[in-house]
């Protein structure tokens, strides 16, 4: 485990730390929302459509209420208009679900089954007949009857655009002018996407894995028309979102609206298959790539544009063109995104949403125009390399990518490649080194929190914060210890209910700085208290004492010359406990995006749309990959990747992001597809035995490295945000190892063993 990733003198901010909550997660006694013990609950099954575009003409229900034990069934037919659709991702319009007979992609919730036990609401499912007027649908790409929609910039999505990149590119003496593609993936996450609903009164309790407490709790409250202070969310823990968490989905307020009817508790947990449709995605795109450079290897044309798919009522797409237009130094810049509306469940976040799957036709083209240029690819992105965004000009807060390539190439010995491609071999394995570059906007939010400091020196700090497996109770805890000078043992978090003050939404990296930057503040707000009472005429040791002079460390308030006095002693004279209410807006963040909030939106001051900086996370892949010569199986025995993100409040658990994020990425190279039915629009390998993931056979020496950074610029704390940078680039850096290994380039992910042949 790496010990360089900073922290000051004296501050447990950068040293590791194990998760306070690992031994509870390990042992089994970490509850996570299906596990809440309540008495009397029913069980929920869904249906889903057996069709992808058309009309339900009717139910046929009668095997299915004669199963002992069936409570009710709730179709379209008998809820109408009492509860309505969420908004999708991108705050716009959903797939429609039991609020009519409409049918509007495969899978789509249109019963749900409520009975005694699970195994009773599972048979009445299965036994649940539909009668459809079936129309031709759209599945994807090129499908017969999908529309085509030219974007144009919003709020929330720009198309980089500077000087003439068609003129320029026309010039160039080098040139790059490919197609790209990557495929439709799920999130697949280990705890499934159940839903626990309880009312007491007009009460409704929701147990439910999310990544936005306060975000849940207002959609829901929207969908039933009832008022937000009545709705409580809860999830202390949440096995694994990734993104497909962090919207809310159609089935919460169908459960709600079956325990309200029932009068008790009800509990769904659906099937893993189910999973794929009834929550979000990640699309397949298409990428047309135009690069045009010098003799020296300096671009002179930049032109992305890239296709995206969605469902036929939302307009949801990710344009990582944001990204990619900012990476290299380049005086020409177009770019443009379009999406096809097809017959398909709405798309969501999936980790790293624009940049996984934007930034790999750019990685792979400037691999492609290396070769072209007979470059080194770490030259050419050393060549290109700037300290300024190339759209707007703007300085990067921080930008230390070189050094993370300097680094990952010293250790994975990137001098002995040879460069010409199929030249490397081991025996019966052609060899092939690769890298790419990976990056990630540093987003923050608006905060707010609880903390209480006892005279024992014990704190208590509250927000409703998510551990998504990341390590945020761990995070915050260290934050606490270090603004309090406690122990960080000494520290308890509660996250996981809205009943506390509300964070944004795990999503978008940000995480870490909203939450770390809210506690911060609390602490400084304690620190201000004590001090103020301390230096009072009469008061101790720092009677009229100059208050700037004094800070809390080792259990003590501390001052120059020496002089202490215990953490008791001052926290007793404000009166016993104190507490305090935190609030944190950040920088250039309007003034109602604290009351947003509170009210479930979700507001971020982004790394590409500040006045003063664009900030970003930077970072290097370096991967050996090995192909057998007559099987052309495929391996990828070794992998170094370096990281640049500002300050690291807990490397150990930073580490494991990294890691996860870099395995992933290798898994978007050679493994994970969502195949689809063309015919049907349907998903057919929706399960974990035909849905490929890497094994640990699969991922051999994996190391990270975490290159030192300081960013005063970023924000206070200096924190970029690592949780979904680890796998941007990785499946470019795969696909340029391939390359090199056997000299055939593959532009379209997955890179399966047939692609080789």
């Amino acid at each position: 485990m790496p010990d360089d990733a900073g922290g000051a003198p004296h501050s447990v901010l950068g040293r590791p730390h194990v998760r306070l909550d690992g031994r509870a997660k390990v042992t089994g006694q970490a509850r996570y929302p299906s596990d809440e013990p309540l008495p009397n609950a029913a069980w929920a099954c869904l249906v889903t459509s057996a069709i992808a575009r058309g009309r339900i003409r009717g139910f046929r229900l009668d095997a299915a209420n004669a199963v002992p034990g069936v409570l009710l069934i709730l179709t379209h037919e008998n809820v109408g208009g009492a509860v309505k659709s969420p908004a999708g991702p991108d705050g716009k319009a959903t797939t429609t679900t039991l609020e009519s007979d409409s049918v509007g992609h495969d899978g789509q919730i249109i019963a749900v089954v409520v009975a005694e036990t699970f195994e009773a609401a599972r048979e009445a499912a299965f036994k649940v007949a539909v009668d459809y007027d079936e129309a031709q649908p759209g599945a994807t790409f090129d499908s017969p009857g999908v529309t085509l929609e030219d974007l144009k910039p919003d709020e929330t999505h720009s198309y980089p655009s500077k000087g003439d990149a068609a003129a320029a590119f026309a010039a160039a003496p080098v040139k790059l002018d490919a197609h790209y593609s990557t495929p439709p993936q799920h999130h697949n996450p280990m705890e499934l996407f159940t839903t626990t609903c309880v009312w007491d009164g007009p009460k409704l309790t929701i147990h439910e894995p999310t990544q936005n407490m306060w975000g849940l709790k207002n959609a829901v409250a929207k969908q039933l028309g009832v008022d937000p202070a009545n709705v409580r969310t809860i999830s202390r823990y949440c096995g694994g979102g990734f993104g497909s968490k962090g919207s809310p989905t159609s089935r919460t307020a169908w459960i709600a609206l079956a325990a309200k009817r029932l009068n008790r508790p009800v509990k769904l947990v659906p099937t893993r298959d189910q999973g794929f449709t009834i929550a979000t995605y990640r699309a397949e795109t298409r990428h047309h790539m135009k690069l045009g450079a010098d003799r020296s290897g300096r671009l002179v044309s930049f032109s992305h544009e890239g296709v995206e798919v969605t469902s036929r009522p939302s307009g949801y797409n990710v344009s990582g063109v944001v990204t990619t237009a900012r990476m290299y130094a380049c005086p020409n810049i177009a770019t443009r995104v379009s999406v096809v509306h097809a017959d398909r469940n709405t798309p969501g976040f999936m980790r790293a949403p624009p940049d996984t799957p934007y930034m790999f036709p750019l990685e792979v083209a400037m691999d492609e125009l290396a070769i072209e240029l007979g470059l080194d690819p770490i030259e050419l992105r050393r060549i290109n390399d700037t300290q300024s965004d190339p759209v707007d000009g703007k300085p990067f807060s921080s930008r230390s990518l070189m050094k993370c390539f300097d680094a990952a190439a010293a250790r994975f010995g990137w001098d002995k490649r040879n460069p010409k491609p199929g030249s490397m071999r081991d025996g019966d394995w052609r060899v092939g080194f690769g890298c790419a570059t990976s990056c990630y906007p540093s987003n923050i939010g608006p905060a707010a929190a609880r903390l209480a400091l006892t005279p024992a020196g014990k704190a208590t700090i509250q927000m409703a914060g998510h551990e998504i497996g990341t390590g945020a109770y761990t995070v915050v805890a260290i934050v606490v210890a270090d603004g309090l000078g406690i122990a960080v043992e000494d520290v308890t978090v509660m996250l996981g209910d809205s009943e506390l003050p509300p964070v944004p939404g795990a999503g978008g990296s940000n995480n870490a700085a909203s939450t770390a930057h809210v506690a911060a503040k609390a602490c400084e707000a304690a620190r201000e208290r004590l001090v103020a009472a301390a230096v009072r005429e009469g008061a101790g040791v720092f009677a009229g004492a100059d208050p700037t002079g004094l800070r809390l460390a080792g259990g003590a308030l501390v001052g120059p010359g020496g002089k202490s006095e215990s953490l008791a002693t001052a926290v007793s004279r404000i009166g016993g406990v104190l507490e305090i209410h935190a609030e944190n807006l950040p920088d250039g963040l309007p003034a109602d995006a604290l009351a947003g909030l509170y009210q479930g939106k979700m507001s971020m001051s982004r790394g590409t749309g500040r006045k003063d900086v664009t900030a970003y996370a930077f970072g290097a892949h370096l991967v050996e990959v090995r192909v057998h010569d007559r099987t052309r199986e495929i391996r990828t025995p070794r992998v170094v990747s370096a990281f640049a993100a500002g300050t690291i409040i807990n490397p150990l658990t930073a580490y494991s992001q990294y890691m996860g994020g870099a395995v992933w990425g290798i898994s978007s190279a050679l493994h994970e597809a969502t195949e689809i039915d063309p015919r049907h629009a349907r998903y057919v390998n929706h399960n974990l035995a035909d849905y490929l993931v890497p094994v640990n056979a699969d991922i051999e020496q994996l190391d990270v490295i975490l290159v030192p950074e300081a960013d005063s610029r970023v924000n206070p704390l200096g924190i970029k945000g690592i949780g979904e940078i680890g796998i941007v680039g990785m499946n470019a850096a795969v696909a340029n190892a391939v390359f090199h290994a056997t000299g055939k380039r593959i532009r379209d992910l997955p890179i399966r063993i047939e692609d080789l042949l």
